[in-house]
């Protein structure tokens, strides 16, 4: 049992201490702010405090951050340290900086509730995040904070052992539009003749026409190709489905109503982790995301308990609660939808912390670091480029024993001239990487 003393028992402190400690490092932790009770303590200890109370003890000179109430701007220092950025640093203790706080910080998304400048889908753009303005953006910079911080504790606490964390890669997929053109009745086929005919894509009319005629595959269909590479790979992944009941300026999914869509929810669900796509339309409308819901598990016939938000469309602490409260378990929408990078600067998952009620909640949430459509239509990446950047995210992850999540559409790994060459990015990167993490 590791032992923390403070002035202040605070939600924030047990919080944070907790994901650090027991959660990423197999620690058990209990808390005091009796200095005799710390004193005393034979285990390992660290001292929360301006105060040196023993000689046994790891110090760590705390800012002030988790022992206020309420949502304020916060001046945070960041200085360059070992080769990467700290936050809070102090002159004093066995650490260079406040962990807990920084960590906090970050992981909280402390910065998404105040004052900022959203993008045009209303969601927190990167370019107000501390990680972009100052360059660690593309860092899991807690975990690189950990490793360090593990290292200090062994060095003063030589019988301290940490729980074994294995590097995993969670591969997920957003079925936004499920199919190119079968199932989607005649008047939106027509509609789409017609539109191709006025542009002249005369090519796109007669894919569209082989398509509905069963002459040729439908370009969006990649579903059993992907079932071949999970089990070459022993890969377990998550699909995410959006089942909006009616179409909308985002929300362009088969009908779920339909028997072909139905049966290929189940068909994925039947042996992987299947989620919820909340729509766009859902976003304004708390009923809608009910009813998505109850489809979904009308579908699948059990209880849906994983999330990822249509176009990343999320608020905190509004969109969270939500899905708290519709029995959702598990988030995958924590990373930005206009870049890749690391959104709350950490490659594990973590409990979500809802800053206003200051309290510890059942929700889950899986960071991603990597978007095909950001990748293409948001950093304007090359396929080569892309499977540079997404080999960087695993080797950097990797050496830390995080998480590695990445989200793809079955658009893009289809046979859509507009995405050539992903396909090959994809399987490339689970053969000559993914592979040797077996």
């Amino acid at each position: 049992m590791l032992l923390i003393y403070s002035t202040y028992n605070s939600p924030r402190l047990q919080y944070i201490a907790d994901v650090l400690l027991d959660n990423l490092s197999g620690i058990a932790v209990s808390f005091t702010t009796r200095p005799d009770e710390f004193r005393e303590h034979e285990g390992p200890k660290i001292n929360y405090s301006p105060d040196t109370l023993a000689q046994d003890e790891l110090k760590i000179i705390p800012a002030s951050l988790l022992f206020e109430t309420g949502i304020t701007p916060q001046n945070i220092p960041c200085k360059e340290r070992g080769g990467y950025k700290i936050l809070f640093p102090t002159d004093n203790g066995d650490l260079s900086f406040d962990i807990f706080a920084a960590s906090f910080y970050l992981l909280s998304r402390y910065e998404e509730y105040l004052p900022h400048q959203p993008d045009k889908y209303g969601r927190f753009t990167h370019t107000e995040s501390t990680a972009y303005k100052e360059g660690f953006l593309q860092q899991p910079l807690i975990n690189y904070w950990l490793v360090d911080f593990q290292k200090s504790l062994q060095s003063k606490f030589t019988t301290l052992v940490f729980a074994i964390k294995k590097f995993r890669f969670i591969p997920t997929y957003d079925i936004d539009i499920a199919f190119s053109y079968l199932h989607k009745g005649i008047t939106r086929n027509a509609g789409g003749l017609v539109r191709s005919l006025l542009k002249g894509e005369l090519a796109d009319m007669k894919e569209r026409i082989a398509v509905l005629a069963k002459k040729k595959e439908d370009p969006f269909d990649v579903y059993e190709w992907l079932y071949a590479l999970h089990l070459k790979y022993n890969l377990q992944p998550y699909y995410f489905f959006l089942v909006a009941a009616s179409p909308g300026e985002y929300d362009k999914n088969v009908d779920p109503r339909h028997a072909e869509m139905r049966e290929l929810i189940r068909y994925h669900a039947a042996g992987y982790n299947t989620g919820i796509h909340p729509s766009w339309q859902s976003g304004d409308n708390n009923e809608l995301l009910e009813a998505e819901i109850q489809t979904l598990e009308d579908i699948i016939g059990r209880k849906v308990v994983h999330s990822r938000q249509h176009y990343i469309r999320f608020t905190l602490p509004g969109t969270y609660r939500q899905l708290i409260d519709h029995g959702i378990l598990n988030e995958f929408s924590m990373g930005y939808g206009t870049i890749n990078g690391f959104r709350a600067s950490i490659a594990s998952p973590f409990y979500w912390y809802d800053l206003p009620r200051e309290e510890k909640t059942s929700l889950l949430v899986y960071p991603f670091c990597f978007m095909d459509a950001n990748a293409y239509y948001e950093q304007k990446l090359t396929p080569s480029q892309a499977y540079s950047e997404i080999q960087y995210y695993h080797d950097i992850i990797k050496k830390v024993n995080g998480a590695m999540i990445s989200i793809w559409h079955n658009n893009f790994l289809g046979s859509n001239k507009m995405f050539d060459g992903w396909k090959e990015v994809y399987e490339l990167f689970l053969k000559e990487v993914v592979y040797w993490d077996l």
